[in-house]
């Protein structure tokens, strides 16, 4: 992937990783757009950096998603990055009364969404890049968070399809993978002692310049190399 000059949509830009990545990708010399559900989390993202184009999305809300590409599409037809990072934490229980409710909110976010944003942004003839945020609690899950684990799981499983199927029409696949980061994600202060995102994003930026597809981090780099190399050849054998 290019690091410059690209024209991208990163969702749940306004805080955490998103917000990271928009402030690593705005200062190498990128038109960064950013969507979330807060206009005022938007709003202190525009006035941190006033190149940045924000649009108000709820990802959960299939009508927002098709809007959202619409007014891409009208808009920014150029657009040649998709960053598909949003994503939400519920720590619960299944005997919990609301579990059900909580886990349908969980998957709508963190899987109907990409895959409906992916599918859509593809009809963008200038598409290039997709990059998709799944965690390393898609290698070994964390029973405190289960729905989201097996959210991310799906979303790596989903980002080596789609990688492979993409291969023909150059369209780059890029799966991020971060481990825990002090970030509000799941609630505030619950991450508080693991590493600040800032760290992270200059290690992946690091891996994209040295051509990586998958970026990992702490933690997350021997869960995945262990996975990888566990099923890399049955997947070669699979779908060669």
């Amino acid at each position: 992937m290019k690091l410059t000059d690209n024209k991208i949509l990163i969702t749940g830009g306004g805080s955490g990783i998103g917000l990271g990545l928009t402030e690593r990708f705005v200062k190498d010399g990128n038109t960064v757009i950013v969507c979330g559900r807060r206009e005022t989390a938007l709003q202190e993202v525009a006035d941190r950096f006033p190149s940045v184009i924000t649009q108000v999305c709820d990802l959960a809300i299939e009508a927002d998603r098709i809007n959202l590409f619409n007014w891409v599409a009208a808009n920014h037809p150029d657009l040649n990055v998709l960053v598909n990072n949003a994503g939400i934490q519920n720590w619960m229980n299944i005997t919990n009364d609301d579990f059900y409710d909580r886990a349908q909110s969980e998957i709508e976010i963190n899987i109907t969404a990409p895959i409906h944003l992916t599918k859509l942004f593809l009809k963008l003839k200038s598409l290039n890049t997709i990059m998709n945020v799944s965690s390393g609690l898609a290698f070994i899950p964390l029973s405190k968070v289960p729905v989201y684990c097996a959210t991310k799981a799906f979303i790596r499983s989903f980002t080596m399809s789609l990688r492979h199927q993409l291969q023909s029409a150059n369209v780059e696949v890029i799966e991020i993978i971060p481990p825990a980061l002090n970030t509000d994600l799941g609630g505030k202060g619950i991450h508080n002692e693991f590493p600040p995102v800032s760290d992270f994003i200059e290690s992946i930026f690091q891996q994209l310049k040295e051509g990586k597809t998958e970026l990992t981090f702490g933690t997350s780099e021997a869960r995945a190399k262990d996975n990888n190399d566990t099923i890399a050849d049955y997947f070669a054998r699979m779908n060669g």
